[in-house]
């Protein structure tokens, strides 16, 4: 599906079936350089079991057009004109790692428009190292080499796929190399930049789902529950031997998590 949000063509998944915005709606915010195909499992799930789903390439990724928004905040308020011109009144917003923290601020920013969240590979301060930062403000190839092998857990790395045929490692890598120039940078820039998180918690009123993965490199577990600990009617799931790709490491367990 096609939606214009403000002032740009953005394209969204809706799991396979149209959106509906009668249905309980759920938003899927994808992280750093990814894009909807992130959800392709997920989104499909919710889509056939009562709800509807947006699942966006937000500004500048994917098939979206306009340039990739430098901050948290502006990617809040982003999330919430898209819930206007789907008409969607309010949204479950489910959110991987950069996706988590937005979900988080939006549900500060625009309280009304959430009824839930579910924050995946999330930490309070998503710090991003020096030469991971350098090598995406200049477009170095090096950069999607740190993000796929920090990002995916042990077993990833060995295979590990349900898929038979598939490597987790490449299919990540893939994602990343077909990014726009830049759009790496930001992300990761707009992540490290995020003062925020532990205040927006604070005042969440939803119900609110913290699913870590155990072996998680890049947003380490102990860090996921700092934040959870801050927040008021949270859970944490922890998936065992998980990495920081849960959607494709442990997808059925992260379904399982999403459902409840």
């Amino acid at each position: 599906m096609q939606l214009s949000v403000k002032g740009n063509d953005i394209f969204i998944a809706t799991g396979g079936r149209p959106f509906d915005p009668s249905l309980p709606a759920v938003v899927m915010l994808h992280g750093a350089g990814f894009d909807h195909s992130t959800w392709a499992l997920h989104s499909r799930w919710f889509a056939h079991h009562g709800y509807s789903v947006l699942a966006p390439d937000l500004p500048g990724h994917g098939r979206s057009s306009g340039n990739a928004l430098p901050t948290i905040s502006d990617m809040a308020d982003w999330t919430a004109a898209l819930l206007d011109a789907a008409g969607a009144p309010k949204a479950k917003l489910v959110g991987h790692s950069m996706g988590s923290l937005i979900a988080l601020e939006t549900s500060a920013r625009h309280p009304d428009r959430v009824s839930g969240l579910s924050l995946i590979g999330t930490a309070a301060a998503m710090t991003v190292g020096p030469d991971l930062l350098k090598a995406a403000e200049f477009n170095n190839p090096d950069a999607i080499d740190m993000v796929s092998i920090w990002g995916l857990g042990f077993k990833a790395e060995l295979g590990g796929s349900l898929a038979p045929g598939l490597w987790m490692h490449q299919g990540a890598q893939r994602v990343l190399q077909q990014s726009r120039p830049g759009v790496l940078y930001s992300d990761l820039n707009a992540c490290n930049s995020y003062q925020g998180a532990l205040a927006a918690a604070a005042a969440v009123k939803v119900p609110a789902t913290f699913i870590l993965g155990e072996r998680d490199m890049m947003t380490p577990a102990k860090s996921g529950k700092a934040l959870a600990a801050a927040t008021p009617n949270a859970r944490v799931v922890v998936l065992q031997g998980a990495g920081h790709m849960m959607m494709s490491e442990a997808p059925d367990e992260l379904l399982a998590a999403l459902q409840q």
